[in-house]
């Protein structure tokens, strides 16, 4: 079966920071949190979305916001 090498990457380097922090997920988390924050690359963040349903229904239709 073909393995795309990027992925195969992607998830060697997983693993191996798994293994460093012995698999304690808020380690992991606050880690990469450091990380993005060293980052020195814009971050972009977008206002969340509107949908209105566009089907009448019995009770009267509210907007809901998406994420």
């Amino acid at each position: 079966m073909w393995q795309d090498p990027i992925v195969a990457e992607v998830r060697q380097v997983r693993e191996a920071h798994i293994q460093h922090y012995q698999g304690d997920l808020r380690a992991i988390y606050l880690d990469l949190k450091e990380q993005e924050q060293r980052n020195p690359s814009p971050k972009v963040s977008f206002p969340p979305k509107v949908v209105t349903p566009t089907s009448p229904s019995t009770k009267q239709a509210q907007p809901v916001v998406k994420a």
